[in-house]
């Protein structure tokens, strides 16, 4: 069924669709002309706003990547939070964001995961994004005293590394362990008591 013509084509509505195409088909069945037939539209309408069917894929995977930045980001920028606490919610937040994307949706979460291998150079810079904001948590603690570090780009890595089967989703069929929960905790804990100053 097409959308109403007066909604304009824009890369955020065909974004939305490429997910509930995805979603339908799959990464490996679905297609431009699938995305453009559920929008009502020409697939060269759509290739105007992305010039080809990998470019598409990279900007869906990139707008998923960047839901878990921009709530991440509010943690890390919160002014009256002790860093220890920033860090704990952080990597709360992270686990939780992970855990409802594989929960609430497995077959998009399944079908992200093939386009995240797909998408190496989008994953790597969300990967960056994510160390970089561990990495200011990690320099405010040791500005103000809270954590220790001497070296806090790699502190912000090891940390990432340490809670990666929290995070990875090579790890997602273990996050409804019903012991989960409770490792998570003692990683996390782990990790901010060998921070502290």
């Amino acid at each position: 069924m097409p959308p109403a013509a007066a909604e304009p084509l824009t890369p955020e509505r065909i974004l939305e669709t490429t997910e509930e195409v995805l979603r339908r088909f799959g990464p490996t069945k679905a297609t431009v002309v699938d995305v453009a037939r559920a929008l009502g539209v020409s697939h060269g309408s759509v290739y105007r706003h992305f010039p080809s069917k990998a470019a598409l894929r990279e900007a869906v995977t990139d707008r998923w990547l960047a839901k878990s930045v921009v709530a991440l980001e509010r943690i890390t920028s919160a002014p009256a939070e002790s860093a220890p606490s920033k860090l704990e919610a952080w990597l709360e937040a992270l686990f939780e964001a992970k855990r409802h994307k594989a929960g609430d949706d497995p077959e998009l979460f399944a079908t992200y995961t093939v386009l995240l291998a797909e998408n190496s150079g989008t994953v790597e810079q969300h990967l960056t994004e994510l160390i970089d904001q561990l990495a200011r948590i990690i320099a405010q603690g040791v500005a103000d005293g809270s954590l220790a570090a001497s070296d806090v780009p790699a502190a912000a890595r090891a940390v990432f590394d340490a809670t990666g089967r929290f995070h990875d989703p090579q790890y997602a069929a273990e996050w409804f362990s019903p012991t989960i929960v409770a490792e998570f905790e003692a990683v996390t804990a782990l990790v901010i008591r060998g921070l502290r100053a």
